[in-house]
């Protein structure tokens, strides 16, 4: 029991430490940290697609109105000079209105329906502000060019029906007053080709108004359910974290607490169990402060040292083998992992590896791997084990260990047999084909896949 305490009385925390080294080393892999995910930047919504639509309306509107202005001033004469003017007045007013609304975005829906009320008005009293109605003004009306502005103004501010019904109507009542003297008396066959003319472009308009609509209605409700089974994956996956959390706290310390102060038959042996349990409960509130998102970052070369120190204390130190690893940092909470598995890893040699007597070769390699990240191996010749033998309430490898370093985004390898010894190869962090754990909860059109792996490594419970 006192070899396992050793390495576990370096196991302070480093949080104080941990500012110095933040802003001197560089930044390594980042572990994924669920409760820093943020909803995607600037994403497709209703509200983006609704503004492109006022605004290209008001610029649509805009350009056919200046566009029938040298018209409306060439048959002013035809018509009652000072009500054309006001009714023009009035036409300007909802045209400012409908671009302020639009470049405000807000009140965009009211504009257009005063544009869309007052072409049909302009239609209405068409023949009436004539100076003479049964005279044939030379040409098309100049509201043939406002009649695009109004479907389209329909086509945003209505409902679909009414504005399909509008869409069709107008034309048709346009196609009416451009057969009349005061309208140009059209042939019915050419006002007809207007009429299709101007239906066709309004239905379109809607349609494509209406199809945008209804996607990105879409779109913002997949968002919103993936983001709400994602904050439930999240809380899920923090409980979990938390679970293994206890549980190897309960194992390293508490549990081997228990048993040397069972097995404490002298004074010595008493002070020490009382220094244990000391050092639990203080993990125990460790534990508690320590918050599962804390984004602070560490040198790497502390946590080499941190493990090094821990192998060398060992009454049976282990041969350490470190390969040249680029300084790096390594969040705070990946490295108090990294550190606890290592440890864990090398108690479970000492106890378990054969016979205090036994000849047994124990070595510690540290080097780096191809994801950018550390590889930190644990391995002995000793008496190895059988996994399937491992009873599942040994907690010792399984929680300890792999449980430990799955939570910060690593994974752990196995190797052992009865009679051939025993490596436990830690990984930091997983490698690029790995899935996240809760990833499968999600479909490809809900949210990007997080890129980490939820199979577990192989291997057996060592405890």
């Amino acid at each position: 029991m006192a070899e396992m305490k050793r390495p576990e009385a370096r196991a302070e925390p480093l949080a104080d430490e941990a500012a110095a080294e933040a802003d001197t080393t560089p930044a390594g892999p980042r572990l994924f940290r669920p409760g820093l995910a943020r909803a995607p930047h600037n994403p497709i919504s209703r509200q983006q697609i609704e503004t492109v639509l006022y605004r290209c309306v008001a610029v649509i509107a805009l350009i056919f109105s200046l566009q029938a202005t040298p018209v409306f001033l060439a048959q002013l004469p035809y018509r009652k000079r000072d009500l054309a003017l006001i009714g023009a007045a009035i036409y300007v007013i909802a045209l400012v209105g409908l671009v302020v609304t639009a470049v405000l975005k807000s009140g965009v829906r009211i504009a257009a329906t005063v544009l869309a009320s007052y072409y049909v008005a302009a239609l209405l009293l068409w023949s009436p502000l004539m100076i003479d109605s049964a005279v044939k003004m030379d040409g098309k009306p100049y509201l043939w060019y406002l009649c695009t502005i109004a479907t389209t103004c329909a086509a945003v501010a209505f409902r679909p029906l009414w504005a399909a019904i509008y869409t069709v109507v107008v034309p048709l009542v346009y196609g009416v007053v451009r057969t009349l003297p005061s309208g140009g008396g059209a042939d019915p066959l050419l006002a007809s080709l207007d009429v299709a003319y101007a239906i066709i472009l309004g239905e379109v308009a809607l349609i494509i108004i209406y199809l945008l609509r209804q996607t990105t209605a879409a779109v913002d409700l997949a968002q919103s359910n993936a983001l709400r089974k994602y904050g439930a994956a999240v809380r899920q996956h923090a409980t979990e974290l938390e679970r293994v959390q206890v549980d190897a706290i309960v194992h390293d310390s508490v549990l081997t607490t228990l048993l040397s102060a069972a097995n404490a038959h002298s004074p010595k042996e008493s002070e020490l169990a009382a220094t244990m349990a000391r050092n639990a409960i203080a993990r125990l509130d460790e534990a508690g402060a320590v918050r599962t998102d804390d984004d602070t970052m560490i040198g790497f070369h502390r946590l080499r040292s941190r493990i090094r120190d821990a192998a060398m204390a060992f009454a049976r130190p282990f041969e350490i083998m470190e390969h040249d690893i680029d300084s790096f940092a390594i969040p705070l909470q990946a490295s108090e992992a990294l550190y606890s598995a290592a440890v864990q890893a090398m108690v479970n040699s000492m106890q378990h590896a054969g016979p205090a007597d036994a000849t047994v070769s124990r070595t510690l390699t540290i080097r780096p791997n191809l994801q950018g990240g550390c590889t930190i191996e644990i391995a002995d010749t000793g008496i190895g084990f059988d996994p399937e033998s491992v009873p599942s309430e040994r907690l010792g490898l399984r929680v300890s260990i792999q449980e430990r370093v799955n939570s910060v985004g690593g994974r752990v390898h196995v190797r052992t047999g009865i009679g051939q010894g025993t490596a436990i190869m830690i990984e930091w962090p997983r490698t690029d084909g790995d899935l996240h754990p809760f990833a499968d909860q999600f479909s490809a059109d809900e949210i990007p896949v997080l890129g980490l792996d939820h199979s577990q490594p192989q291997g057996g419970d060592r405890g």
